[in-house]
């Protein structure tokens, strides 16, 4: 069971954060973080993030909502650059920090206001449904 939840979270992991992501990861692990690495994979990837009550449409907006309130900003970051594999939009984005200003504080949606900013102004343009770009 453990190596099929590993296994599942692995590819959960990557439809989410991309490939090159999860790739650097994991060349940059180490003996040291090894565990603690097996158990993200394992357990919010291959036991939450894979379970069938949400889409990861749905779940990629909590986390920002989560990881904004929290004023986690790298995980933040992470997650904005992922709504492109999740399918979240700039305009869920505006969204769910608007609830974050209104829940967890004005402050905490600035700062994650500003990091989303910095996020999208990096990003290529996101293809259309069309496949064209916008």
């Amino acid at each position: 069971m453990p190596d099929e939840r590993y296994a599942t979270g692995m590819s959960v992991r990557r439809s989410v954060l991309g490939d090159a992501h999860v790739d650097l990861a994991e060349a940059r692990k180490t003996a040291f973080d090894a565990d603690f690495q097996r158990f993200i994979v394992e357990g919010a990837w291959g036991s939450v993030w894979s379970r069938p009550g949400l889409d990861k449409r749905t779940r990629s907006m909590l986390v920002i909502g989560l990881m904004a309130a929290l004023g986690h900003e790298e995980e933040l970051a992470m997650h904005i650059r992922a709504t492109r594999n999740t399918g979240a939009t700039e305009e869920d984005v505006k969204e769910v920090l608007l609830m974050v200003a209104v829940y967890a504080g004005v402050p905490a949606a600035n700062t994650a206001i500003r990091i989303a900013k910095e996020v999208y102004a990096d990003l290529p343009p996101a293809p259309s449904p069309q496949g064209e770009q916008r």
